[in-house]
């Protein structure tokens, strides 16, 4: 591996991390746009939000599809397409008025395009490095968590001073065309990368490869599969209505450091969100994926309730949730390292392609369904309750199920299947 190792991986890694960066914006924006689209087609709060659960319903659902397209067609023209469709949904959401071309346009086309890159992208890390597994993916994930910091205090102002077509047709442009000279210099990992032959014989990691077929036939995929969906839940529900009930809180009008609390929370959070990705994954490649899920979900479930309750004091709110997604952004290195462990590297982008559908429930979950579920009850603290509920949960899932479950999947791989050397 040292001769690959010594430039060209890293190289991609650079433009993974770059290809990730320009489509974070759709999501971890989205947020700011929803007083002004409300009010441009009057419809409710979760109609309105019905927008934000397709983006990641399409990203994460269609990730199967996407995921094999990038295996059989490349890197290349796959990723450039995602950059810009990813581009044109701003691009075309700026002059709507309706739900529905709302929905078609930064729901749809943003979803697709950005589903396309992102899985694409982890699939290519998870094979470019197989002793770095947790880290790679954490840097690229990073990308996309942490982002949108660049670009969240100019679209809030530009939003609050009543420009948001302008923000979305500017960025817009911006997103689509850095994302295609990016997507140029992508290519698929030589097979001679092969395994992390140590950690296969310390049982950390699988002696072969599975197709997304034999995958599906598996326990410890679908456990994986359950436990995304319960943490994408939480992290979700706090970047799409974050605006909303700051305002419930009674801290939205508020300046922290001469910055509006909101948007000072959101800039803090694309942070921690970024910086949990490669800090987690590092710990997970030393001390092991199902104890980092452990700590890292814990955090997550107690950061949740403090949030709730202290939500009265804008300071407190702002650390706090930066606190939330810096115990939730790194379900995005630890799932598919953990992943690609257990099922291998040559099918990792289709398999993590299947995985990834979990982020989409997590979105009806945390969009649509917290919507309707605050609106039933008056209060946010159901909504809350259940989130840190579902975090604890997982990590306790982690540790006492997935541990013991990984371990006897690899001890009974057949000894004859062995690892590629490096």
């Amino acid at each position: 591996m040292a001769e690959v190792s010594g430039g060209t991986r890293w190289v991609q890694l650079g433009l993974g991390v770059a290809a990730m960066v320009v489509i974070s914006s759709p999501q971890y924006t989205w947020t700011l746009f929803v007083p002004s689209l409300r009010g441009v087609t009057g419809a409710s709060v979760a109609a309105v939000q019905v927008t934000f659960s397709l983006l990641i319903v399409l990203q994460t659902w269609f990730s199967p599809i996407q995921a094999f397209l990038v295996d059989r067609f490349g890197p290349r023209l796959l990723l450039s397409l995602g950059a810009i469709l990813v581009g044109a949904s701003w691009l075309l959401a700026a002059p709507v008025g309706s739900l529905l071309g709302l929905y078609l346009t930064y729901g749809l086309l943003g979803g697709i395009g950005t589903g396309i890159v992102y899985v694409g992208v982890v699939g290519l890390m998870v094979g470019w490095f197989p002793d770095r597994r947790g880290l790679a993916v954490g840097l690229v994930a990073a990308g996309y968590g942490a982002g949108a910091f660049l670009t969240t205090i100019p679209i809030a102002a530009m939003v609050h001073a009543g420009d948001y077509r302008q923000a979305l047709v500017g960025f817009g442009i911006a997103q689509g065309l850095v994302g295609l000279a990016v997507a140029q210099g992508l290519r698929r990992p030589p097979k001679e990368l092969g395994f992390d032959t140590a950690a296969v014989a310390d049982g950390r990691q699988s002696r072969r490869s599975y197709s997304a077929r034999q995958m599906l036939r598996t326990r410890p995929y679908w456990l994986l599969l359950v436990m995304m969906a319960m943490m994408s839940t939480g992290g979700l529900m706090v970047a799409a209505q974050v605006e909303l009930f700051a305002k419930d809180f009674g801290v939205d009008n508020y300046q922290v450091l001469g910055v509006g609390a909101v948007a000072l929370s959101l800039s803090l959070s694309r942070i921690t969100n970024g910086l949990t990705r490669p800090f987690f994954g590092w710990v997970s490649d030393r001390i092991g994926r199902e104890h980092t899920m452990l700590i890292a979900f814990s955090l997550e479930g107690l950061a949740v309730l403090s949030v709730l309750a202290f939500r009265n004091d804008p300071v407190l709110f702002v650390l706090l949730t930066g606190v939330v997604f810096f115990g939730w952004g790194e379900i995005f290195s630890l799932f598919p390292a953990t992943l690609t462990d257990i099922y291998g590297p040559e099918h990792a982008t289709t398999n993590y392609g299947f995985l990834y559908v979990a982020q989409g429930v997590g979105a009806v979950l945390g969009g649509p369904a917290a919507a309707y579920l605050v609106s039933v009850t008056g209060s946010w603290s159901p909504v809350f309750f259940i989130v840190a509920a579902l975090d604890l949960t997982a990590a306790l899932l982690a540790y006492f199920v997935l541990r013991p479950m990984r371990r006897r999947w690899v001890g009974d791989q057949p000894a004859a299947v062995q690892a590629v050397p490096q």
